[in-house]
């Protein structure tokens, strides 16, 4: 009867904390879960990190490969099921929004700060507890970011060109740095005001990849640029002086009927007739565009039926006017506001005022490589071209998202004219200040505040690591110079020491770091409040 009794009261008492406590073990566990996944996917790209970063070679099921140490772009190509993983993915491309460089530094600081948490709630400290702790030294760690920036004025382009180096030197092209460093400075400088400027728009600066020759043949072009031949099917021209230049959105080509209508001939006479209608009609449409005084043509590609056909590239070719055929949609905006054209979308309103003028036009470079250029626009608008070469398509590919991230920094320092030492030099410094901080704090809140000080350290170990040195001895050395009172010392990977990372010459915008810092915490903070995982059908 006693153990009967037993067992009764076991079975009373029971449901009411085994319930409670398979909630708890299910949060546990649904966190752990997040924190594995998210780690999983930064450990996967830290190697990449830094100068001496590896590259990871990505084949799509297509076999299509690509090659690349872009944080942004490997995250982008992986196939990742896992929610808590995917937050990395979409944080790595908020980071290329934001600032277009540090989208590697970004997942690794998050899966640092996510390794802390996992230490911290192994000591039972309440998940919202870390969260608001997080938030907080978040706010610290800029405000010890702005308090080690240089002030940096937009005149001052040998500083400019420092951080475009110091971000094309991790890079696959980074022999290549101190060409594409000053393209991409002369374009952004090209398209902004630099007295009034605070952003830059990249869409006015085209990006053209176009394969043969080497990295070194990349080249700016102050004009336009296109991809497309020139048609010579019928002997047109190749080179044009004092161009005056139309963009045309309707067809050089016979009309057609409806789609339900069909004509049907009979005899030749009618077939003779129709051609010869047909003829007339194209020659009156050419003529019009000659009367304009219109020497270059810009057709737009039709997806109804041909912009042009033979017929009408023999008329134009005969009246000495060059065409360029299949320019596509998306590219009219961009040409429009260089060229100062209007586009023009019927024959009746193709009057002189649209068209835009040029001092020369012409085709240049051999059989598949040929481009047409378009330069000597007066009163240009605010954009340029850059033709960017290749000896094949994965290092022609990796050259362009260089040169896109060499772009990004100098629109980064547009934004928020400061910048900062690299080489891990801010993180040390922001761990350390953190961690004096944490001391003056009391209770749960300097435990945490000291953890998150702790995960910033990761970003100079993992350059050490990268770079073949003693990640402990370098990490502990430059603690201690940090210590000291140098604030700008960092990891030299090339000569395996610490030095001044100024006077190194290796620097990055203040953007960078800041954005960095605010997207991994609050990244690490969702996380932190996600308690369940709900699958709907």
């Amino acid at each position: 009867v006693l153990f009967g009794c037993t067992r009764l009261t076991m079975a009373e008492g029971a449901p009411m904390r085994s319930d409670y406590k398979e909630e708890k073990e299910k949060e546990k566990d649904v966190r752990t879960s997040n924190i594995v996944a998210a780690k999983a996917v930064a450990d996967c790209i830290r190697t990449s990190l830094g100068p001496k970063g590896m590259d990871k070679m990505i084949s799509s099921p297509t076999g299509e490969v690509v090659i690349t140490n872009d944080g942004a772009t490997i995250l982008s190509q992986l196939e990742v099921h896992h929610p808590a993983a995917k937050m990395l993915v979409e944080l790595s491309k908020a980071q290329d929004i934001e600032a277009g460089d540090g989208t590697t530094t970004v997942c690794v600081l998050a899966g640092a700060l996510l390794g802390a948490v996992s230490s911290l709630m192994t000591r039972g400290i309440h998940p919202m507890s870390i969260a608001e702790s997080f938030s907080h030294a978040c706010q610290k760690a800029l405000e010890v970011l702005n308090s080690v920036a240089i002030p940096l004025d937009l005149s001052d382009r040998e500083s400019l060109l420092k951080s475009a180096i110091t971000a094309l030197n991790s890079k696959v092209v980074s022999q290549y740095s101190n060409l594409l460093a000053p393209i991409a400075e002369d374009a952004v400088l090209s398209v902004i005001d630099p007295k009034t400027a605070i952003n830059v728009n990249l869409k006015d600066i085209k990006v053209i990849k176009k394969l043969g020759g080497t990295i070194d043949d990349t080249e700016l072009i102050r004009g336009l640029v296109f991809t497309q031949h020139a048609s010579h099917s019928r002997g047109g021209p190749s080179r044009i002086q004092n161009a005056k230049i139309g963009l045309i959105q309707f067809c050089l080509s016979a009309p057609k009927t409806y789609m339900d209508n069909s004509i049907v001939i009979s005899d030749y006479q009618q077939m003779d007739r129709v051609l010869k209608e047909e003829r007339t009609h194209i020659l009156t449409m050419c003529k019009k565009i000659q009367k304009t005084g219109c020497n270059v043509l810009l057709i737009q590609k039709s997806i109804l039926r041909d912009a042009v056909n033979d017929l009408s590239l023999h008329l134009l070719a005969k009246m000495k006017i060059l065409v360029v055929k299949d320019i596509e949609r998306d590219e009219v905006e961009f040409i429009t506001k260089t060229l100062g054209c209007v586009p023009i979308a019927s024959i009746d309103s193709f009057v002189p005022e649209k068209l835009g003028k040029a001092d020369l036009v012409e085709e240049v470079g051999s059989n598949e490589s040929k481009l047409v250029k378009i330069t000597g626009i007066p009163n240009a608008g605010k954009t340029v071209s850059v033709v960017v070469r290749g000896s094949n398509k994965l290092v022609l590919d990796e050259a362009e998202r260089s040169l896109h991230d060499a772009l990004c920094v100098i629109r980064s320092l547009v934004k928020k004219k400061c910048m900062i030492a690299g080489g891990g030099a801010p993180e040390i410094e922001v761990a350390m200040q953190l961690t004096n901080y944490s001391k003056t704090l009391k209770g749960v809140e300097s435990y945490c505040v000291r953890s998150y000080a702790e995960a910033f350290e990761i970003i100079p170990y993992t350059l050490a690591e990268n770079a073949g040195l003693h990640p402990i001895a370098i990490v502990t050395e430059l603690r201690n110079r940090h210590a000291q009172g140098e604030k700008t010392a960092g990891i030299n990977v090339k000569k395996g020491a610490i030095t001044n990372m100024l006077e190194e010459n290796v620097v990055q915008p203040l953007l960078v770091d800041t954005s960095a810092v605010t997207l991994a915490t609050e990244t690490v903070v969702m996380l932190l409040k996600i308690d369940d995982i709900v699958i709907t059908r």
